[in-house]
Order: C-alpha cells, then structure tokens, then sequence
C-alpha cells in the first residue's frame, strides 16, 4: 500500500509539475513576445548549451512534428525549419537569424544521430579475413607503427610486437568489429609520431619521454607496460560507450560546426588514447590486472568533463596538434 501511495503522489506531481512548466511558458512568452526556441536562440551562445537546450525543447514539445525534427533526414532540415517557423507563428522575414540558427542546431542534432548509426554498423560488422579491404588495412596498420620492420607472415608472433594477444589479431576484432580496426589505423596514420610514441611507452613505460627527474620524482620504478593493440580496441569500446550515452554530446556540439561525422569520432579516439596512455602512466598500477580500475576511474574523469557544457575535449579536432603542445 505504501509502494502505490508513493507511486501515486509521484505521478500526481509530475502531471502538476507538467502543466505548471506549460502555463509557465505560456506566461512568459505572452511576456516577452517570443517561444521558448526564439528566447534560446537570442539567449545562449552557440555550442552545446545552444544546441541541447533546443533537442530538449523540440522533444519535450506536445507538437509530433516538433517532436519528429530532431530525426529528419539531413535533406529535410529546411522543410522541418518552414514547418517549425509555422506552428511557432514566427515570420520568417522579421527573425532572419532564428532560422539559420535552427539550422545549425538540428545539423548537429540530426548528425549526432546519424552518427551513432554509422558507428554501430561498423561496430557490428565483423573482421573477414578473405576480405582484401579488411586485410589491406590491416597491413597499413602494421606498417604506420612498424616501418622498419617488414612482417614476415600475414600469420606470425610479430603481432604481439603491437599489442595483439595472438598471432593472428582478426581475433582481437570480435568485441568492437571493424570499428577497432579503423580507429587504430587512423591513429596510427594521422597521428604517426603519437601513435608510435605511445607504443614504444606501452612497451617499455619506464623509458618513456619522461625525464629521470620526472620518473624519480613520480615513483614510476615499477611502471608496467600493456598491449597497445588490445587498448585501443577497448578505447574504442569506451568511446563508442561514449557516444550512445549521449556523453559526447557536449564535446561535438561544441567543435562541429555542422554534422559531426566519422572522422570527428576518430580524432576524439585519438585524444582519448593519448589521454589514457597517461593516465596509465600517473596511475603507476602494480600489475596489469588493475586495468579495469583503472579504465573505470578514466571513464568517470572524461565523464565529468563532459557534463561541463562549455568542454571541447580535442578543440577542432587538430588532435595531432594538440596532442603535440601538450
């Protein structure tokens, strides 16, 4: 009986909670002359802050069809924009810049979305070793971070040299599919020097670019190394995990101007290895069994950067750049 009293009174203040927040904003815009859209878009700078208050207004709208604009095809922006300007009785003519503003926010609504789609489908397909693309990338793989060390065997012990748990890593592919795969091959080719660093480190931390000093001074005399390969593709799963949640919502919306796209992801799975590798570093974990901690304190770090809606984790995606200054 207490259960369904509780139940009760809950659902008694979300319906009044509900009607008051419409009467609420009923009040203010007969006040100020304008919808909720109108006084986001005067109100919040562009980025994040703009761009999730305006999901969250189209979403929480009672209109279906202001509801269904965060899910159009790219091509129909425009139309749901003419058929948001309708229902809100906004002229066009007088608010010029509302509309592009609407624009850019649902490009990056609607591209989020997109996103997460095309990710998943590379998530989902799986490493075919009789596909020539699967195997050509790969060997381009093995070729970034060892160019001067020829594989022997497209079968062979010299895997492990990078980070693979066997000698044939179409194996290590299972949990991420090809997703893994892309995102340690665009690490490994658009940010050569990083990515080659952070391997040398994963193999041998104590002689990594910290300086003696620095090492002394941080106790890392019993620093461990970890397989390269196997982190990034649990990088990617942490990135991926990332964006479904809606996490890096803050992060796109904040650096893509319009649609974030595939190669926005794989530059912010560049800063995050990089990142991790660090973290790694100044965790100082005694043995590699503490990796799940210590991925798991990570997460939580870039979780709450996250929630900061001003956060940009690589600004512009120049991860190379950025990675570099540090």
């Amino acid at each position: 009986a207490s259960f369904f009293a509780r139940m009760f009174v809950q659902v008694c203040l979300y319906f009044y909670c509900k009607c008051l927040w419409r009467c609420l904003k009923f009040v203010v815009r007969k006040l100020t002359g304008r919808c909720e859209l109108q006084r986001i878009c005067y109100n919040t700078k562009p980025g994040a802050a703009r761009t999730m208050k305006i999901e969250a207004s189209l979403k929480g709208s009672k209109s279906k069809r202001l509801q269904t604009s965060v899910s159009v095809h790219p091509d129909a922006i425009e139309k749901a924009i003419d058929d948001i300007m309708e229902l809100k009785r906004i002229n066009p003519d007088i608010n010029p810049q509302l509309g592009v503003s609407l624009q850019a926010c649902l490009l990056q609504i609607v591209g989020y979305r997109n996103l997460i789609a095309e990710v998943e489908k590379l998530r989902r397909e799986p490493y075919d070793s009789e596909n020539p693309q699967h195997e050509e990338m790969l060997l381009k793989l093995w070729k970034c971070l060892k160019p001067n060390s020829p594989l022997k065997a497209r079968i062979s012990k010299q895997w492990c040299e990078i980070g693979f748990q066997g000698d044939d890593p179409k194996t290590d592919f299972r949990g991420m599919g090809l997703l893994g795969l892309y995102n340690l091959v665009y690490f490994a080719e658009w940010d050569t020097e990083i990515a080659q660093q952070v391997l040398s480190d994963s193999l041998h931390p104590k002689y990594s670019h910290f300086s003696k000093a620095e090492w002394e001074k941080k106790k890392f005399d019993k620093a461990i190394g970890y397989s390269f390969a196997i982190v990034g593709i649990n990088i990617t799963d942490l990135a991926y995990n990332l964006l479904v949640s809606g996490a890096l919502k803050t992060h796109f919306y904040n650096v893509a101007p319009e649609a974030p796209t595939l190669t926005h992801f794989q530059q912010t799975f560049c800063y995050l290895m990089h990142e991790f590798h660090k973290f790694w570093i100044e965790e100082d974990p005694l043995d590699i069994m503490e990796f799940n901690r210590v991925r798991e304190k990570f997460h939580k770090r870039i979780l709450k950067q996250l929630q900061n809606p001003e956060m940009a984790l690589c600004p512009h995606f120049a991860a190379s750049e950025s990675l570099i200054n540090m």
